[in-house]
């Protein structure tokens, strides 16, 4: 018996040893995940700051901060479809019918801007209701149904006018002109700069995007609803079982969504000074890249605000530092999605690492 107790052991000594070594990659791993895509952030700052000329500049800064702000708003709004496992391919094309409708409303109908506001944010709020009821209440697929709305909504916008852009003095399909003109007030949503650090630097509607951003974020992380929100999209059947009105929730994810790219296209109007029936062409690749890019943001591995908006930030910087490098147009997808790609394997890929590891 006294020789065990004197017996030095070799067990402690080594188990801490062993520990560190399972630590050790397992820490850079953690590292690498939660770092890696902020990492990538900055390199890609970098890289277009010393190649590509004036990417550094004010006015760059302005044209990166105006397309962050457009596509983050949608963005957000595919992020709340993601979190209860759905997923809202109609966004682009409620933005484009939400410029045409404002423009319409001022241009044609000569309403003034509160008015065209409150149409379009209704009109979103019925094509998200509708979206949210297709999939809940006849059981369409998510996709199936959004793209479906999609279509519908690319071919209604265009009747009116048909399919001719809108702008102040144009020919109706009547032979009459257009009298009417945006309101100076609506313009200033889109075109007004703020002061910061530099003047004239901040867009406003990336003040929305910061506003919108805070309160969906609240809304997903620090309410109870939101919390909900995840649950389903976690599991779904379990969060029934608990007395979740899944249902309900789903349709609010996807009015949402709809407000949301409704505010989008909006604020597009208000920059452009028109309602451009093109200029929604990419909002909807641009919008889902930056929604599933934060996916990868500080390891979430999940649908959330704050990596949507980060996500927004890189696709934008990422297309800017494109364009000024005077990469040709037909190429920007193509690297945008090689990205996302590699971004979310990286993401996955090593969560997966991890949790094997343990």
């Amino acid at each position: 018996m006294s020789l065990d107790l004197d017996q030095p052991s070799k067990t402690p000594a080594t188990a801490p040893l062993a520990d560190k070594t399972v630590a050790r990659p397992s820490s850079v791993i953690d590292l690498a995940i939660r770092y890696g895509f902020l990492t990538l952030l900055l390199g890609l700052v970098i890289f277009f700051s010393v190649f590509a000329s004036g990417f550094a500049g004010p006015r760059s800064a302005v044209f990166i901060f105006q397309s962050v702000a457009i596509t983050g708003i949608l963005a957000l709004g595919v992020t709340c479809t993601l979190v209860v496992g759905g997923f809202d391919l109609s966004i682009g094309s409620v933005a484009t019918s939400s410029m045409m409708l404002s423009a319409y409303m001022m241009v044609v109908l000569e309403q003034p801007a509160f008015i065209a506001i409150l149409a379009c944010l209704a009109m979103g709020a019925l094509i998200g209701l509708v979206n949210g009821l297709l999939i809940v209440k006849t059981k369409v697929p998510d996709l199936l149904a959004t793209l479906g709305m999609m279509f519908l909504l690319v071919g209604l916008q265009r009747i009116p006018t048909e399919g001719r852009s809108i702008a102040t003095g144009m020919t109706l399909p009547d032979g009459s002109t257009a009298e009417g003109v945006f309101s100076p007030l609506f313009l200033s949503l889109g075109r007004h700069r703020f002061d910061f650090m530099l003047e004239n630097l901040l867009p406003a509607p990336v003040i929305f995007l910061i506003i919108i951003g805070i309160l969906v974020w609240g809304f997903l992380e620090l309410t109870r609803h939101g919390r909900l929100m995840y649950a389903i999209g976690s599991n779904e059947r379990a969060a029934s079982l608990t007395g979740t009105n899944v249902n309900n929730y789903k349709i609010l994810a996807y009015m949402i969504s709809g407000v949301l790219a409704s505010v989008g296209g909006m604020l597009l109007a208000a920059r452009l000074g028109r309602g451009d029936i093109a200029s929604g062409t990419n909002l909807l690749l641009d919008a889902v890249a930056a929604a599933l890019i934060g996916f990868a943001v500080l390891g979430a591995a999940k649908p959330n605000a704050f990596g949507t908006a980060m996500g927004a930030l890189f696709v934008g910087i990422l297309l800017q530092g494109l364009t000024m490098m005077n990469a040709p147009y037909y190429t920007q997808d193509f690297i945008k999605g090689l990205v996302l790609v590699i971004a979310l394997v990286f993401t996955f890929s090593l969560s997966a690492r991890k949790t094997g590891s343990h």
